[in-house]
């Protein structure tokens, strides 16, 4: 326990670290959040007066290798090309543009719920801002949709995003009862996510089917994008068996489940067509940087007792984190000011059990409402504006922020 004269220091650091992840980095500085955590996680070491060792252990290692297994899975099957394979035979040249739209949303939240929403929107956003374009479509319904309906997707399992793993590992929650309890929430969100979106497209726009054929050769092609590998049968096999056989093992077994991933990444590395180094590059490693160095802030942050304090003051405020609706406004606000993972890390630590499911969920849609809510949304921006489509903060906001309050609305009917 660090003496009362250290407390501010470590204060001042976890504020400063957190102020980063507000900004996504500090001003002069070329940092990211990675970067900010990292540091902040070697200048608490000295000022709790503990070792590496003493830091080491405040970390969550069953969560960071939950998260890598399921990198190296989701690398496999981008790899192999299985996600815009999936796409195009999902898109009927006969689908009117709502029909259209309802494949692409439907397909993104599964694909999204197994393989993470972040490299699904990476795999599939140049293809659908090219099928919309060439389809003479308003591209924006098809691509916010994509980047929210695979947010909302995410949130169906404990490993459909980072903070659902992390949330499930800390809190030890079986992944059966999880997906039961998001099943509702998540497919009534879908729905009208949908519903919402589908109003600013037409109802019977032909389709052009030399413009599917041109998009699916396209992306098809051996010479397509760098991020758009060609279909390979036997990758995208192997990958969805390891996939199969791990939803098996956890939800039928109650072996852990980093063990059980870890398995399955190790039977992925060992390929006679994909070099290891190839698929260890699609791993996102700052991420990981971006975990171990929020556990070491946060526990030493922890010890100072002041977040307690502050979860004391509000109980005798009347705003219980137990109350349901409170732990609701908490998670939305602190995910849309410091990103979902950050606000989960802080707020897990003050819960139980039984408020995983709602903090997982909230969390999770909350990344809806503002562009610069999820990862998910700014990779489409990004991979958009490449395309030449900007998605800017108002059309962000115009488009997906009514859909994510009904979201959010509807997750606390269900769950409260």
């Amino acid at each position: 326990m660090p003496s009362l004269d250290a407390h501010w220091p470590i204060a001042a650091v976890f504020a400063v670290v957190y102020v980063g992840m507000f900004l996504g980095g500090l001003p002069t500085l070329k940092l990211d959040r990675s970067g900010i955590a990292l540091l902040g996680a070697i200048a608490v070491i000295p000022l709790v007066g503990s070792s590496v060792e003493d830091a080491a252990r405040a970390v969550d290692l069953p969560t960071l290798v939950l998260l890598f297994a399921f990198m190296v899975l989701a690398a496999q099957m981008r790899l192999g090309g299985f996600y815009t394979e999936v796409l195009r035979r999902g898109l009927s040249p006969k689908l009117s543009p709502r029909g259209l739209l309802a494949v692409l949303l439907l397909v993104a939240a599964l694909l999204s719920a197994v393989f993470s929403n972040d490299v699904i929107c990476l795999a599939l956003t140049p293809l659908v801002a090219r099928l919309a374009l060439r389809r003479g479509l308003p591209p924006l319904p098809f691509l916010v949709g994509l980047a929210c309906a695979s947010n909302i997707g995410s949130g169906l399992t404990l490993i459909g995003n980072p903070q659902n793993m992390l949330i499930g590992s800390m809190l030890k929650l079986p992944f059966g009862a999880y997906l039961q309890v998001a099943a509702l929430p998540v497919g009534l969100s879908l729905l009208l996510l949908w519903a919402w979106l589908a109003r600013s497209l037409p109802a019977r726009k032909a389709i052009d089917p030399i413009a599917v054929t041109a998009v699916t050769a396209a992306s098809a092609a051996p010479s397509a994008r760098a991020d758009e590998p060609p279909f390979d049968l036997w990758q995208s096999i192997k990958g969805l068996g390891v996939a199969v056989a791990l939803m098996v093992v956890f939800l039928f077994t109650g072996w852990p489940r980093e063990l059980a991933a870890l398995v399955g990444a190790g039977v992925l590395l060992m390929s006679r067509r994909l070099h290891s180094a190839e698929v260890m590059g699609f791993v996102d490693w700052p991420l990981l940087l971006l975990f171990i160095g929020l556990f070491v802030v946060n526990h030493a942050f922890a010890q100072t007792g002041y977040a307690a304090q502050a979860v004391a003051w509000l109980q005798v405020q009347g705003l219980a984190l137990e109350r349901p609706a409170v732990l609701a406004g908490v998670t939305v606000a602190l995910s849309n000011l410091v990103s979902n993972v950050p606000a989960v890390m802080l707020l897990l630590p003050h819960l139980g059990p039984g408020q995983g499911p709602l903090l997982a969920l909230v969390s999770t849609l909350a990344g809806n409402l503002l562009l610069v809510g999820s990862i998910a949304n700014l990779i489409v921006a990004d991979l958009a504006a490449k395309e030449g489509i900007r998605i800017g903060w108002r059309e962000h906001l115009r488009l997906a922020a009514p859909a994510a309050f009904g979201s959010l609305l509807i997750t606390a009917l269900c769950l409260g």
